[in-house]
């Protein structure tokens, strides 16, 4: 019988170790974030300004918003989970090169914002800055664009409000979703900090959307685009760059290509009125 007991007992030790390292961990996992210091000077190619948000809590937002003449609108880009915006600033070119303004930011932890993060705070910050930039532009004109880790935080955002634009580049189902296909021996759904249901957020927006994937996404497998789509296929248009993995979209020119005619389709009318 003691040795039964001593069979059984170093196998929980090893799971309940496993499920501590999740709980406890799962920030340095998820997250990868690159500290700036507050002197820290960004250097772009175009015209910026950079912008900081206070938070009742105490905590502070850092953002960077390119600003191009005349501007069709904005996109307010939500980034991936690595990183600051010093190297993610780069994408801007994708999309004043359009006639848009670019707005990014950077979640609390990265660059040169603090605070305390949690699935919620994220939630607040976004949902805070995002208001900052319905009063600088009005929500007609706002296109928000989550990439990766920021697919399901955009469609958190877009559905709490009515921007002109929804497009998610390379999503998830679900935060939960995707995790648990890797962490499925653990009780991931009571361990998981971040859940980030992007297939009930997007349920609720009531803009278009667009969805971008590539079909050799290793890391979020384009199916879970398909499983989106599946849940409004007359609201979300899925496209698909053949040969793209999960970090390398913009290496192709279709995908310039397709940015191109989604903004310029969502703004037609806008164009044609002022003519």
């Amino acid at each position: 019988m003691t040795n039964l007991v001593q069979i059984l007992t170093i196998p929980a030790i090893v799971y309940v170790s496993l499920c501590l390292l999740f709980y406890f961990g799962q920030a340095l996992f998820f997250f990868r974030p690159e500290r700036l210091a507050k002197t820290f000077k960004y250097q772009y190619p175009f015209p910026f300004d950079e912008v900081n948000f206070d938070m009742e809590d105490g905590g502070s937002i850092n953002a960077l918003h390119f600003k191009v003449p005349n501007s069709r609108g904005v996109v307010f880009y939500i980034k991936g989970n690595s990183r600051s915006i010093k190297g993610w600033g780069k994408f801007a070119r994708d999309f004043v090169g359009k006639g848009f303004d670019f707005f990014i930011l950077d979640y609390r932890g990265f660059g040169k914002s603090t605070g305390k993060r949690s699935e919620q705070i994220l939630y607040s910050d976004l949902q805070q800055v995002y208001k900052w930039l319905a009063e600088e532009y009005g929500e007609e004109r706002i296109v928000l664009y989550g990439r990766s880790l920021g697919s399901g935080l955009a469609a958190r955002v877009a559905s709490w409000n009515r921007p002109r634009l929804l497009i998610l580049d390379s999503p998830y189902f679900s935060f939960l979703y995707h995790i648990s296909r890797y962490g499925f021996i653990l009780p991931v759904r009571w361990l998981l900090r971040y859940h980030i249901r992007t297939d009930r957020f997007i349920l609720k927006v009531k803009c278009p959307i667009h969805i971008i994937h590539g079909r050799k996404d290793r890391l979020i497998p384009y199916k879970q685009s398909e499983m989106l789509k599946a849940l409004l296929p007359d609201n979300i248009i899925l496209h698909t760059i053949e040969k793209a993995g999960h970090n390398n979209l913009p290496e192709f020119p279709l995908y310039h290509d397709l940015l191109y005619d989604i903004l310029h389709d969502a703004f037609v009318e806008e164009t044609r009125m002022a003519a």
